[in-house]
């Protein structure tokens, strides 16, 4: 279903609109960057922002939700930050700006800025479909990021952490990674607010894993109260290649993160593990679309989600198998703890088998505290709240140490306990 006509703006979308045209001559790009973006917006000021109506955004009305869009931010109040994993290597992107002279070891890095300057980042900037407004509203904006290619057969011993830092007002960012053939490596992408100024942010990792590869890739969103967060990550796997994606929200206000794999290589292997801790009145949808498009691959996906007061979440997970896909082995399951009756959590797994020789399956459960649990703890002389905390740290910690990682895994869990602090 193609995005809705509309002939009326938002204050939102008239944001937008007025945003690009005060930022048009300043937005970098040759002729074919430039007519790209025009195209972009054009195509958004026409369909405007989904709805309910499209069946990509049936549970989060983007139009209705997204009530306000600030406008561009300057530098004053943004920083670096400490690395999460002591001695990584260290990507800052600071209120939407690369450091053209960033290095991280034997990696080949440079500026997306000059991507789009020099006009090859034109093919790639388009958005996925009709109904990418992800993509739409980042091609049209982004004016920076990294670009950055990792040489075959390289093990990193540190992760590399890829920080997208701000200070409130619109941020957009973009992060093409090439892995060559059978490298062993840990990425950390994370987006935070270092201040309380709301902000629109939006931003596309565009994934790239050559043959034999082992890679794990985390996101972590720690976006501020009020920030608005629409991310995409695109993946494609090559064959024999292993992917462990970790996907954790820990903030934001309203968040959209979309994932697009593409598993395009025999032998290949994701497995994906989310973590979504939501409070408040927050808003936070996850999407997943995974195509298994040739024979002998697999995949788990594993969905767990802490609701705390008047949240709402969102888990959509689309698995296609194509005719050719044979011996696909493909799971996915959704687990969700309601912790208040205002908490609303919606879950949406479809299957698309096109093959007849695969093994796929999905399911999702939902419920709250199991009472023996709690009273087990109480009779020990754990306070309410403290067994409470502890038994939803247990939930979720399960998914974490899967990472086997030490120093990784300590710092997730240091993540996660200090937003249970302020919400449990």
């Amino acid at each position: 279903m193609n995005m809705q006509t509309t002939s009326r703006l938002t204050a939102a979308e008239a944001a937008l609109v007025e945003a690009f045209n005060n930022q048009f001559g300043e937005l970098p790009g040759d002729g074919a960057v430039t007519a790209t973006r025009d195209r972009l917006l054009d195509d958004l000021k026409k369909g405007g922002l989904p709805t309910r109506r499209i069946e990509a955004w049936h549970y989060t009305d983007l139009k209705n939700l997204l009530r306000e869009v600030p406008a561009t931010a300057g530098d004053a109040a943004s920083k670096e930050i400490e690395p999460l994993i002591e001695g990584s290597s260290v990507l800052s992107i600071v209120q939407g700006h690369a450091d053209p002279s960033a290095r991280a070891g034997d990696l080949e890095i440079s500026s997306y800025a000059q991507r789009l300057i020099d006009g090859s980042a034109a093919a790639a900037l388009g958005a996925l479909g009709a109904d990418d407004a992800v993509g739409r509203i980042n091609g049209s904006f982004v004016r920076d990021g990294y670009v950055v290619d990792i040489p075959a057969k390289i093990e990193f011993d540190k992760p590399l952490e890829i920080d997208v830092v701000h200070a409130g007002g619109q941020i957009h960012t973009r992060l093409p990674v090439s892995f060559g053939e059978n490298v062993k490596a840990t990425v950390i992408e994370r987006h935070l607010s270092v201040t309380g100024d709301a902000a629109f942010v939006s931003h596309v990792s565009d994934i790239t894993i050559g043959e034999g590869t082992e890679l794990i890739w985390i996101i972590l969103q720690q976006q501020g109260r009020e920030d608005t967060h629409l991310g995409q990550i695109r993946i494609d796997l090559g064959a024999n290649a292993k992917l462990k994606l970790f996907v954790i929200n820990a903030g934001g206000k309203l968040v959209r993160q979309e994932l697009h794999i593409k598993v395009t290589g025999e032998g290949a292997d994701l497995t994906l593990r989310g973590i979504n801790l939501l409070g408040g009145d927050t808003h936070t949808d996850v999407t997943m679309v995974l195509g298994h498009n040739v024979p002998h691959t697999g995949s788990t996906e594993i969905i767990r989600n802490v609701v705390f007061d008047r949240a709402k979440g969102v888990f959509q997970g689309m698995i296609r198998v194509a005719p050719d896909a044979q011996k696909t082995d493909a799971k996915m399951s959704c687990n969700t703890l309601l912790m208040s009756d205002d908490a609303d959590f919606s879950t949406k797994p479809e299957l698309e088998i096109f093959a007849d020789d695969v093994q796929c399956g999905h399911g999702a459960t939902v419920t709250d505290i199991d009472d023996n649990h709690l009273f087990y703890m109480m009779a020990r002389g754990v306070p309410e709240n403290k067994a409470r905390a502890m038994l939803v740290n247990a939930f979720v910690a399960e998914i974490i140490e899967e990472l086997e990682d030490e120093a990784l895994v300590e710092a997730l869990e240091g993540v996660i306990s200090v937003w249970l602090e302020k919400h449990a």
